[in-house]
């Protein structure tokens, strides 16, 4: 398991790591526009879910809504760059995933993900051409994304990270860092294109993303002692740190979540593209 600390040096480097990934990605696709005589912008209309520690294993679970944009420079036939930039909202609830329904925790997190991939179809596949009209593809890269894991408690959402529910950032486990709500991923998935016209083209695409952090649902460890709450007996992490239906009194120190693997995030849907046209052809349209 890999846990990006909460220690506020570590989060400037991990928000420079990120400015500087998002200047390489403008500047790269900035000569390929520049350049490239194949680039395709669009809109990306699905699904997101999460995979963890209050889910371990059911896909297209306590899905909601995804939506973001891309932009595609395609290098040849056969190989793609793209950018995407995704937003959605992914959930997870003992009380209807039933893997641990004793347990009784839930959350909820936006996600808001900037990322690069590499597209290779096994057909040949040019944007626009009719000749070469579709193909299955695979796709593998990875990116930087931002959540923040909320729980319901009396009608309100309640953030989860500065609660420390799992007694992180106190003297009695030293170990337990505070987590950042900024994390890196490493995706993969298949999707199938297809050209529609001489402008538009299409896909249908399903990719998962391993994240650095395990803390996407704020479940990792075991159950802290409730002494480090004792310094404000009101704080919702009393309240929020274990809800378990059959409380045996102190639960400190049995099992919460696994440690063991990191969370998982998928988007799924539907990509819709426009084809740029090349500055150089506008004056030609005969060679386009």
């Amino acid at each position: 398991m890999i846990i990006i600390s909460g220690n506020p040096h570590y989060s400037y480097h991990i928000k420079r790591i990120c400015k500087y990934f998002i200047s390489t990605v403008f500047a790269l696709f900035f000569f390929f526009h520049t350049y490239g005589q194949r680039n395709e912008i669009g809109l990306f209309f699905g699904t997101s879910y999460y995979l963890g520690d209050l889910n371990p294993s059911r896909q297209f679970a306590m899905n909601s809504i995804g939506i973001g944009g891309i932009y595609r420079f395609n290098i040849n036939d056969h190989l793609a760059l793209r950018a995407n930039g995704f937003w959605g909202n992914v959930a997870g609830d003992d009380a209807i995933i039933k893997y641990n329904e004793n347990r009784n925790l839930h959350f909820r997190s936006n996600i808001l993900e900037l990322s690069v991939q590499g597209e290779l179809n096994f057909l040949k596949f040019a944007p626009g051409n009719l000749d070469t009209g579709y193909s299955p593809y695979i796709f593998g890269g990875g990116g930087f994304f931002r959540f923040n894991p909320q729980a319901e408690l009396n009608g309100r959402w309640v953030n989860l990270k500065p609660l420390n529910t799992e007694g992180q950032g106190s003297d009695l486990y030293p170990e337990r860092k505070p987590y950042s709500l900024y994390s890196y991923n490493l995706l993969f998935g298949v999707g199938f294109k297809f050209n529609i016209n001489r402008q538009f083209s299409a896909a249908f695409e399903w990719g998962m993303r391993r994240t650095g952090t395990d803390y996407l649902d704020d479940v990792s460890t075991t159950y802290p002692d409730p002494s480090v709450f004792a310094g404000n007996p009101d704080n919702d992490a009393i309240r929020l740190h274990d809800r378990s239906i059959e409380n045996r009194g102190d639960n400190a120190g049995f099992q919460r979540g696994n440690p063991n693997v990191n969370d998982w995030y998928s988007f799924a849907g539907f990509i819709l593209t426009f084809k740029i046209k090349d500055r150089s052809r506008l004056w030609c349209p005969a060679y386009d």
